[in-house]
């Protein structure tokens, strides 16, 4: 051989390495430029919703499988030999060839599927040789870099079908209104020959043409063994689609909620349930109707799983709200005043303290708090009530009195560990109003921080530390595990909590629901917002956590606007969607007996007589004594207290003179300490209370509009409230009160000894500060 012949074999080995090393590791150009729609799916892959992409095309994203129908009409009716081929078939090329020339024009373009995902993914649409030249060369890359899977998926996802359509699954859906791997053997040979001339031949479009290819590739189907000739008659005996079909449009708020969120263009896999969320859609729309009775226009709906987080419905707003009332407005997400939603989660930290027992009086009486003044609801005072019926009942003075106790820093902690990150300002921003709607959070993090609640007691494991995670799921995808954090509070607290909201009296159309067996018992609790401007009800069972609110976006309030009348009828139709659920069970390991006073709750004392003994956290046993019982001695008819010979010892309850004047008016059967048979016998117990201000106190009075002084209120409750009581501030007579016993003073600046005297000679004083401002 000689060196010019070396040469050139040399020349021509290293042309043949580059060509094989350009055709096989040069990665390929970037392909299918176009944007891609957004869809939206559950857990299980069925179709939420989709928008268009951004160039107006129903182009769904890349997906995961190919139907085996579709693949197989596809590959009869464009590429038979496509499995055995390397990008180009020969004997197709040539074939065409022989077509067009025939023809005097291009009849056929000899083209594998490789080759037309090459002319797709390009975006060219010329047939001229250089193009074809060009696709050949790319489908030889495509063959020699990509499995056969993909690229038939690639051909499926961006293959034109007619009109805005593009890609299999986008077609199954605007042309059948359901799934690709769900069509029948007509259904997709029907698909299978559209991409070969979608301008022309599409549904609603030369049906009679459309029907021969149909019918012509099923014949070819038949004859390769694919169905038999029963499946053919059947088959050919199919309707055509009509007109395009619009999506499903079961989650549009979540949709553009998460497209916001960056995900915009991609394949969205959810945890929500479509029944569930269909039928979840079609309650709040037959509860529009009333809501709008009463101009409400807007109201959002969430069930989780109460064991996982995963969200199961998600409903952002009514879908007849419209632009004038903010429909597009996803309210889940949206922040709103929480009303008295935050106060179950006071009661189980404070409980977890051990600073409150279930069944302890707490005082429900006028409050004020230096330019705060709590007021229930309905704007009464029970004076002595169980902690767990104030918590029941939603009773906003014992809230606020615990949130002072407990401290608002500590509680502001807790609840942001509970996954409320929209309580983000600091404690003194909220102050007080914390417990009764002073906070904004959204029903998405508030419903998850009830199911946490539930959470803590169902996933609860003797001997092991806590770690859960706070915030909702709702992507399939996501691991939660990695943002698990410790539990804020105690398991027994959480169930005993879940066991007060059980007795929350139910809306009237729910009234005897523990009559019927089956039932699930369901923990919840109602926020209304100052105004009426949001009404909120939140539910949790073992299995699941509904949360619902309603209200107008704008802000707007309106009368009857409320957690009770509004938004619990939805809440509890909602739970009637779902299957029952089991019973919480107790955490028995966090739970000890603790001997409590059967009058007050607290733990019982040398007075208190026959203890009751009731479950509760560890550090119940270190709750405080019970302050009410007292020894005293009665004469023999029990109508005088007396040291005389004779006299019996008994056990008596003596609230302190605010909670008794409000207790003795709401409970016939409650008894007042008996006086004495001797007046002048001094009496040690406490005959007049303040109500404000409380001794050492620091007291704000800002100036009026005007400039002049501003004034404060003083307030006191007597034990006996028709007796005149006698005012003095800093030794100076300033008034008499009698039954209601408040007066409006001007103190200066400064440090005041006040100074009550009753009619019976009884004495209270107490000093407070005074600091004027504007």
């Amino acid at each position: 051989m000689t060196p010019r012949t070396r040469l050139r074999l040399s020349v021509v080995a290293i042309l043949l390495f580059l060509g094989l090393a350009y055709v096989r590791w040069v990665p390929l150009p970037h392909l299918f430029p176009e944007p891609y729609s957004t869809v939206l799916l559950d857990r299980d892959g069925q179709l939420l919703g989709a928008i268009t992409a951004s160039d107006g095309q129903w182009r769904f994203p890349l997906g995961d499988s190919i139907p085996w129908r579709f693949r197989t009409c596809l590959l009869e009716f464009e590429d038979r030999h496509f499995q055995d081929h390397w990008g180009v078939n020969p004997s197709s090329l040539a074939r065409a060839t022989v077509q067009n020339f025939r023809a005097g024009r291009v009849v056929s373009g000899g083209s594998t599927l490789t080759m037309q995902v090459a002319r797709l993914g390009r975006g060219t649409r010329s047939r001229s040789w250089f193009h074809k030249m060009d696709e050949m060369l790319l489908a030889i890359r495509l063959e020699s870099q990509l499995p056969k899977d993909t690229i038939l998926k690639l051909y499926c996802a961006h293959a034109p079908f007619g009109g805005n359509v593009v890609g299999l699954e986008a077609a199954a859906w605007r042309y059948y209104g359901r799934p690709a791997h769900t069509l029948s053997w007509a259904e997709c040979a029907t698909l299978a020959v559209l991409p070969n001339a979608p301008s022309v031949v599409y549904p609603g479009r030369r049906q009679t043409v459309l029907r021969a290819k149909r019918d012509r590739l099923l014949q070819r189907l038949m004859d390769a063994g694919h169905i038999d000739p029963i499946e053919l008659e059947l088959a050919r005996q199919e309707e055509l689609p009509g007109r395009p079909l619009s999506l499903p449009r079961l989650a549009p708020h979540l949709l553009q909620t998460l497209m916001a969120q960056g995900h915009a263009g991609e394949r969205i896999h959810t945890t929500l349930i479509a029944s569930i969320q269909e039928r979840s859609k079609e309650v709040m729309e037959r509860h529009a109707r009333a809501l709008h009775a009463n101009e409400v226009h807007n109201a959002a709906a969430l069930i989780l799983e109460t064991t996982t987080g995963r969200v199961v419905a998600y409903v952002g707003n009514l879908p007849d709200a419209g632009v004038l009332h903010q429909g597009e407005v996803d309210v889940v997400q949206a922040r709103r005043s929480t009303g008295s939603l935050l106060k179950p989660f006071l009661y189980a930290d404070m409980m977890g303290q051990g600073e409150i027992l279930p069944g302890m009086l707490v005082a429900d009486i006028p409050t004020r708090f230096d330019r705060f003044t709590p007021r229930n609801t309905d704007r009464t005072f029970a004076g002595a009530v169980r902690a767990d019926a104030a918590l029941a009942r939603s009773l906003n003075v014992p809230a606020v009195r615990a949130l002072h106790q407990h401290g608002v820093e500590r509680t502001l902690i807790m609840l942001q560990r509970m996954g409320l990150a929209h309580l983000d300002k600091p404690a003194a921003y909220y102050g007080l109003a914390l417990a009764i709607g002073g906070g904004e959070s959204t029903l998405l993090e508030l419903t998850g921080a009830y199911a946490s609640l539930g959470r803590i007691v169902t996933d609860f494991r003797p001997g092991e530390e806590q770690r859960l995670v706070w915030s909702p799921q709702l992507l399939n995808a996501a691991d939660p595990e990695q943002d698990a954090q410790a539990a804020p509070l105690d398991a027994a607290a959480a169930y005993l909590t879940l066991q007060a909201l059980q007795h929350v009296k139910r809306p009237e159309a729910e009234q005897g629901w523990n009559y019927f067996q089956g039932r699930s018992p369901i923990a919840w609790k109602t926020g209304t917002s100052v105004g009426n401007r949001d009404a909120w009800a939140i539910g949790v069972t073992a299995a699941h956590t509904i949360g619902v609110w309603t209200g107008n976006a704008t802000g707007e309030g309106r009368p009857g606007l409320t957690g009770t009348l509004a938004a619990a009828p939805m809440l509890f139709e909602l739970f009637g969607l779902l299957p029952p659920s089991a019973r919480l069970d107790p955490p028995h390991d966090q739970l000890t007996p603790v001997e409590v006073c059967a009058r007050s709750g607290f733990r019982a004392g040398p007075f208190c007589g026959e203890p009751e003994v009731i479950n509760a956290p560890f550090l119940g046993e270190r709750a405080a004594v019970c302050p009410y019982h007292q020894l005293i001695h009665v004469d023999a008819t029990g109508h005088f207290r007396t040291h005389e010979f004779g006299s019996r010892a008994v056990h008596w309850f003596v609230l302190p003179p605010a909670m008794e004047r409000y207790t003795a008016a709401n409970d016939p059967s409650h008894t007042s300490l008996p006086p004495w048979r001797d007046a002048d016998v001094e009496d040690s117990s406490p005959y007049m209370e303040f109500i404000y201000p409380l001794p050492h106190t620091r007291v704000h009075i800002p100036r009026e509009l005007t400039g002049e002084a501003g004034a404060v209120v003083l307030e006191a409750a007597h034990r006996h409230p028709a007796t005149p009581i006698h005012w003095h501030l800093d030794g100076t007579f300033i008034g008499s009160t009698t039954a209601e016993h408040r007066l409006r003073v001007q103190p200066a600046p400064g440090e005041h000894t006040l100074t009550l005297t009753d009619a019976g000679g009884h004495q209270l004083l107490g000093k407070f500060f005074v600091a004027a401002g504007p």
